[in-house]
């Protein structure tokens, strides 16, 4: 089976009996790698210091008069977030009870840190998919989009991707020019599925969200394993083309954008936003659901603002569906 999204660190974990992912000390170690972390050549011999020690003891305990003496302010509140990240995670045990716990906690953390989970979190629920349109609508989960229309089409890209082209742009229009910019991404479908697994870690593949069904029952299927993974159900999730005779008994915002726009739906009010999507989401005989709600859909809606950016919020599905005991399974 092809391997994806290396870069999540999901091969350096390893999983209990329920197939939850525990923390190891390879994982931590990647972690301490990553650029918010590892001391530029000007950071105090305070800072390399600690990083060092945790290089050789990454669960070591940190005391708070070895934190104040790093120098940089700003390297001082990353090492207060990793450490506050570490210590969850190992509290709650798995990744998946950390991530929850987080959320439940509503845990002030970095929106990289947060996403780095989620993206960990769809790699072990997806480990044996082998649909790249499901795979690379995942990636919306934990990767901010920017949406871009194309004969009528909406198109998702990678934003990071694009803020780089933008860059180069205006550094060099020349060779923005002759890389073709964002116009030279490959859209994702018509046969060129193949390409997705050499790709996945550059993110390089444009989503036809707006113009092929099988982007949007592939964010469908993310959807699904997602709350499969980490709450036990076994829903079944539609996109809708059409958003007639919608009855909103209940909704969960996508995004906050989406959220907005349920909420004015919910209100009579304008909608405010775009509505990029909207999924018919059903629970299967057995879930948890609340008894008022028992066989009537809830309605998951995906919105998107003036910047033209899409930025899902996966803890929403968390805590906004009408369980009548919600747990993580």
């Amino acid at each position: 089976m092809p391997e994806f999204w290396v870069a999540s660190g999901h091969h350096l974990t390893r999983l209990d009996a329920r197939g939850r992912m525990l923390v190891t000390d390879e994982l931590l170690l990647a972690w301490l790698a990553r650029p918010e972390l590892l001391p530029p050549p000007e950071a105090c011999a305070a800072e390399r210091a600690l990083h060092a020690r945790l290089m050789q003891s990454p669960r070591a305990q940190v005391p708070e008069l070895e934190l104040g003496a790093i120098k940089d302010p700003d390297a001082q509140e990353n090492w207060r977030f990793f450490l506050l990240l570490r210590d969850r995670l190992l509290r709650a045990g798995t990744i998946e009870e950390g991530y929850a716990a987080i959320m439940a906690e509503g845990l002030r953390l970095p929106v990289v840190f947060l996403n780095q989970l989620v993206q960990l979190i769809l790699r072990n629920a997806l480990d044996g998919c082998e649909d790249p349109q499901v795979l690379r609508a995942a990636e919306c989960l934990f990767r901010p989009q920017r949406g871009h229309v194309k004969d009528g089409m909406l198109l998702l890209a990678d934003d990071e991707l694009v803020s780089l082209f933008e860059e180069e742009l205006k550094a060099s229009p020349l060779t923005a020019m002759f890389s073709g910019g964002i116009e030279g991404l490959d859209v994702l479908g018509g046969g060129n599925e193949w390409t997705y697994w050499s790709r996945s870690d550059a993110h390089s593949t444009v989503l036809n969200f707006g113009g092929d069904p099988e982007a949007r029952r592939g964010m469908a299927r993310a959807l699904e394993a997602f709350l499969r993974h980490m709450l036990g159900l076994r829903v079944t999730v539609t996109p809708q083309s059409k958003v007639e005779n919608v009855e909103l008994s209940w909704y969960v915002g996508l995004d906050p954008v989406g959220t907005t726009i349920g909420d004015a739906l919910w209100h009579g009010r304008p909608v405010p936003g775009s509505l990029v999507g909207l999924f018919q989401l059903d629970f299967a005989e057995g879930d948890p659901v609340r008894g008022d709600l028992a066989g009537k859909p809830v309605w998951l809606i995906l919105g998107m603002g003036a910047d033209k950016t899409l930025r899902m919020k996966p803890q929403n599905l968390l805590s906004g569906l009408p369980l009548a005991a919600p747990a993580l399974q």
